[in-house]
């Protein structure tokens, strides 16, 4: 009697793809960012491969409410360049969190994500408030 022992790959035509809705009320930011990092890639399920991107949809909601532990703050700072002499703009972490609260989770969780060809797929299914409201109530039952 011959026994083959053969483990299945997985194929990008047989991944489902759920919804997880994250509350980012009182969290710290640095603990939050890996573990959204984590569903968008589909790592915490049996079937992850590599070389799939197999990762689930996250919303993220109450993103004015993340916290930051220590002095970050006050010291924390966000950079961009546009690539002209000129081009750099500082943002102070307390001064995003009043305008735009959404970018300092998207940056943190980006930054956890792998550099590879599969990162814009992924961050395109985070989807982030800053308050509950959101739009996507029909997926979570509610």
């Amino acid at each position: 009697m011959k026994v083959t022992l053969a483990t299945k790959s997985s194929k990008a035509v047989n991944i489902l793809r759920k919804w997880h809705l994250v509350d980012a009320k009182g969290k710290i930011l640095g603990r939050l960012a890996p573990q959204i990092s984590k569903l968008l890639q589909g790592k915490h399920k049996s079937t992850y491969a590599s070389y799939l991107d197999s990762g689930d949809n996250v919303v993220v909601v109450n993103a004015k409410d993340i916290v930051v532990t220590g002095r970050k703050a006050d010291q924390k700072r966000y950079t961009h360049y546009s690539g002209y002499p000129g081009g750099l703009k500082i943002y102070k972490y307390a001064e995003l969190l009043k305008t735009n609260p959404t970018k300092i989770i998207e940056n943190a969780v980006s930054g956890m994500l792998p550099k590879n060809k599969f990162r814009s797929d992924r961050l395109r299914r985070l989807f982030i408030y800053k308050d509950n409201n959101h739009s996507y109530n029909e997926k979570f039952g509610s």
